[in-house]
């Protein structure tokens, strides 16, 4: 892995290109960090999930899993599929897949 460097030769538009990246860096990882958040994304990892079946897996208020899973969507990490009056949840970004699969390794694999 190689991380860029930035040097007083680079042009306007090459650092705006970091900039915007750098952006949508930090939102990414703004939406990944709040412990339910991830706990979440780590549910949905095995597949597709109902908002009844979040909310008993992480024993939480309907409210609660709906306002991370909002987040969550807002954020493109996931998607919802409508049966009925059950909305389920997939994961639709692979880099979310990426991540978890990081965070598991750090903090995770070992504990």
């Amino acid at each position: 892995m190689t991380l860029p460097v930035i040097t007083n030769d680079m042009s306007a538009a090459e650092i705006e290109r970091m900039m915007e990246s750098a952006r949508n860096a930090s939102n990414f990882l703004k939406a990944l960090s709040h412990e339910g958040r991830l706990m979440i994304l780590c549910h949905l990892a095995s597949g597709e999930k109902s908002v009844t079946d979040l909310e008993n897996l992480l024993s939480a208020r309907q409210a609660a899993v709906s306002q991370q899973l909002a987040r969550l969507r807002s954020e493109g990490l996931v998607a919802p599929r409508r049966e009925g009056k059950v909305i389920y949840y997939r994961l639709s970004d692979p880099r979310a897949v990426q991540i978890l699969d990081l965070v598991y390794d750090l903090f995770c694999k070992n504990a």
